[in-house]
């Protein structure tokens, strides 16, 4: 899919939303947030910083059970962000439901061009499991995608982690093939950016010329470099990105302030 842009010179602006975690029912609470309220709040931060983006990627875990009521007041909440939305799967979505709920919508495109950049949304999960994997049919997908774009510049946006970030239980649940994908695309120089939700915390690395960014959760924050499950004392929050025609990237996060939430801190198991 192409999307035409009026303001060619200046860059693409990119919101990302993950792991939001909508339950069925409006208000229905996750480790004791509601996290209704607390997209809520990131919404409403979006509405006063990030007036001019034009597309918004949700990357994953928009439900936390796959109910389309869920992916429903998601659609709602955040329509108007941005003209464009792209959406990805994450282990605790049901693929099927958001196919069927938002069928022959662009938000389900798997692959757009906007300026000079491409941007390809992968599917990262393996159905009934945590931890996620890039199957066969995925990398020959991301290599057509690199092969025969004729944008320069490529980011490419999944759920899971594909590198490891210093949370022992988090990082049992990398992409298992990891190498394979890295493999891939260290063969074009084109990919600028990679982009996953996932981990709960905000993550900006290098490798290779590539920026890798992990983005905060609209909900809980998983505590960083911790060997078990640990939630963190910091505020739902989303990420931004500007997108230059010569391929670099600028990015940032901003979250909520000002705000308490209620949240089982002491909680010592997952969810």
């Amino acid at each position: 899919m192409r999307i035409e842009r009026n303001n060619t010179t200046q860059p693409i602006e990119l919101i990302q939303l993950t792991d939001t975690h909508l339950g069925a029912q409006l208000g229905e609470p996750l480790l004791g947030m509601d996290t209704d309220q607390s997209l809520a709040h990131v919404v409403e931060l979006l509405n006063t910083e990030q007036r001019s983006a034009e597309l918004l990627l949700a990357t994953g875990d928009i439900s936390n059970g796959g109910s389309p009521a869920s992916y429903q007041r998601f659609q709602q909440m955040t329509e108007h962000l941005a003209p464009h939305t792209l959406w990805l799967p994450g282990n605790h979505d049901a693929l099927s439901v958001m196919q069927q709920s938002f069928k022959g919508d662009q938000s389900l495109s798997r692959r757009i061009e906007i300026g000079n950049w491409q941007i390809v949304m992968l599917n990262s999960t393996i159905p009934g499991e945590v931890g996620g994997c890039l199957s066969d049919k995925e990398l020959q997908f991301l290599q057509q995608c690199l092969e025969t774009t004729v944008a320069e510049h490529s980011l490419l946006c999944l759920h899971h982690h594909p590198i490891a970030i210093g949370c022992d239980w988090l990082d049992s649940q990398i992409i298992s093939n990891a190498d394979a994908f890295f493999t891939l695309i260290d063969q074009f120089s084109s990919v600028r950016g990679l982009l996953w939700g996932h981990v709960h915390q905000e993550i900006e690395q290098q490798r290779n010329g590539v920026k890798l960014m992990a983005t905060p959760s609209t909900c809980i924050q998983f505590a960083a470099n911790s060997p078990d499950f640990k939630l963190a004392r910091l505020n739902p929050g989303y990420r931004w990105l500007s997108l230059h025609a010569d391929g670099v990237i600028d990015t940032g996060i901003a979250r909520v302030t000002e705000v308490e939430f209620d949240i089982d801190y002491e909680r010592s198991s997952g969810y």
